[in-house]
């Protein structure tokens, strides 16, 4: 993969109920999930903004802005504007428009 598939660029929703073995299951924000108290989520741009949304204290979602760059094959990196924040590798395992799979990397991989 040496573009990111267009499905990708939107709001993904985290449906933590089908999370297996290390993979990260997001749904788009329109998918009828189950009652929870709060879901965080994340979102690509095709301008190479990242934004890491993150349940607050009210299990209102704030966003954490950064920045996405293809790193290699089904590989992104991410970097937070927040310094404090560390950045991170995202092996993209599938994306289409109803689901989107990924897998955190260290970033040496």
């Amino acid at each position: 993969m040496t573009e990111l598939p267009d499905e990708i660029f939107r709001k993904w929703i985290h449906s933590f109920e089908e999370d297996t073995n290390g993979i990260t299951v997001y749904r788009p924000v329109e998918y009828d999930f189950p009652l929870a108290r709060g879901r965080g989520g994340i979102e690509f741009r095709p301008d190479g903004v990242f934004i890491s949304w993150e349940i607050g204290p009210t299990d209102a979602t704030r966003g954490i802005n950064g920045h996405w760059k293809i790193e290699g094959s089904g590989r992104v990196s991410v970097s937070f504007e927040e310094s404090t924040r560390p950045s991170t590798v995202i092996e993209i395992l599938q994306c289409d428009s109803e689901v989107l799979k990924v897998r955190k990397l260290p970033e040496s991989s």
